[in-house]
């Protein structure tokens, strides 16, 4: 997303002596890769952090080989957080903030045309009292740990399939 991210993801394939690797500058709602092309995309807590998550899912599968596949790493959530929590700095840079609720997530892969979807990993993520108490009350804080709101870490797999056809789901 940044020159400087390039320049350090090429440092690092170089001393890992990568040579099947190309790091471009883009966005992931408009990726600078002609159509068809990637066998594998990858992303690690991104996706939460786009404003149209639809027009990167949209991209994903307009670069992938029909027959390829992904797998991205996401915060997402189940239930409501307190408003307060949610408008932070703090839980936007920790991508919070960003995320949508868990089953709009899988469901807007689904939209997209992938197929074979699942969680490979699926974690809690716990916010500390100490973070949440320069936010929330004492009350509010007993009241979202009472709530069965939950951020989680998932990794899902999906695969593009093998063939598009107009109106089945591809961009």
């Amino acid at each position: 997303m940044t020159p400087a991210m390039i320049d350090k993801a090429r440092e690092n394939a170089e001393k890992l002596n990568y040579n099947n690797v190309e790091f471009r500058l883009g966005d992931i709602e408009k990726m600078p890769v002609t159509a068809n092309t990637a066998d594998v995309v990858v992303s690690n807590c991104v996706l939460n952090l786009v404003p149209d998550k639809a027009a990167a899912f949209c991209e994903i599968n307009r670069v992938m080989k029909p027959g390829g596949h992904f797998s991205i790493s996401d915060i997402v959530l189940v239930g409501t957080l307190p408003s307060k929590i949610q408008q932070t700095a703090e839980m936007y840079a920790g991508c919070v903030s960003g995320a949508i609720q868990k089953e709009e997530y899988l469901d807007l892969i689904k939209q997209h045309g992938f197929t074979n979807i699942k969680i490979q990993k699926e974690k809690v993520i716990t916010v500390p009292d100490e973070i949440l108490s320069q936010y929330l009350s004492q009350d509010e804080i007993a009241e979202y740990k009472n709530s069965k709101t939950g951020i989680f870490s998932i990794t899902v797999y999906a695969e593009k399939a093998g063939t598009c056809t107009p109106g089945g789901g591809c961009c």
